[in-house]
């Protein structure tokens, strides 16, 4: 039987994960973690988040070498609308183009859901923009209310939410960064 995997150095899920009992919003870095590469500080009080958390590395469903501080990102599959996907969330803008093995682990995950490519720190920003891989080789660039559209076949189109879906989501918005303000300060990342 395989020795299960410890994160050792890595601790990009420090950013990713929401974490209440820290007053942790996700997207930021946890007010615990210890010097970078030492991983975090209260490791074995850590609350039960992040004890039951399980990036795609740590399940073992990627190689040993794809750890996410070495991939420069983390890899999770989630659940939306009950349809599966995979999530890559970047420790910096740009790891997925710059990483070949990212685009082909993506690849190989998109044969059969979508993909979705995010910055880990830009959760708290509705606007930042995201891509969507296809099956079947559509890609998606949303920002904002827009959406780009790839086709496979090279043509490109943009779409924009109708006035009355914009007005909605706009309100949207403003209940949440209502509701985010009332976390403390030395949460949020200097960008």
């Amino acid at each position: 039987m395989d020795e299960e995997r410890r994160c050792g150095a890595c601790s990009l899920c420090c950013t990713v994960l929401r974490v209440d009992e820290l007053r942790k919003l996700g997207g930021v870095p946890c007010p615990e973690l210890a010097a970078p590469g030492q991983g975090c500080g209260i490791h074995a009080t850590r609350p039960g988040i992040c004890r039951r958390y399980r990036c795609l590395w740590l399940q073992g469903r990627l190689d040993e070498a794809d750890r996410p501080d070495r991939l420069g990102a983390v890899l999770d599959l989630v659940s939306e609308a009950g349809m599966p996907r995979l999530a890559i969330r970047e420790a910096e803008p740009g790891a997925y183009d710059a990483s070949p093995r990212l685009q082909e682990i993506a690849a190989r995950f998109r044969e059969t859901m979508m993909v979705r490519i995010s910055d880990q720190a830009d959760v708290l920003d509705a606007d930042s923009a995201y891509r969507v891989l296809l099956p079947g080789g559509a890609e998606h660039l949303v920002e904002g209310d827009r959406t780009t559209l790839r086709h496979p076949d090279g043509r490109v189109e943009v779409q924009r939410l109708r006035w009355i879906e914009r007005l909605v989501r706009r309100a949207i918005l403003a209940v949440r960064r209502l509701r985010i303000r009332r976390w403390p300060r030395h949460e949020t990342r200097e960008r």
